[in-house]
């Protein structure tokens, strides 16, 4: 689980990489236990765990690779919230 530390660095429009470096979106806002990335080209939203964060600089870094992001990511809102 991240840190409060990483927690509280995490900022809207941050990059979200996974451990390969690849590009999964920037940071909507925190979301309870969520980061919500912002829309992706089809209008979607996703969610990640913040477990699933590994270290905060000016990126949000993962501990999950390319194909682990895509499992893990929900595209429905954890919370029941059916707001944009």
């Amino acid at each position: 689980m991240t840190n409060t530390t990483d927690r509280d660095r995490i900022t809207k429009h941050m990059p979200v990489f996974c451990a390969e470096g690849k590009n999964h979106g920037l940071v909507d806002h925190l979301d309870g236990d969520y980061i919500k990335l912002v829309k992706d080209d089809e209008g979607q939203h996703h969610w990640l765990p913040l477990s699933t964060v590994d270290h905060v600089d000016e990126y949000v870094h993962l501990n999950l690779n390319h194909a682990e992001v895509q499992e893990q990511w929900l595209s429905e809102d954890p919370h029941g919230h059916h707001r944009d």
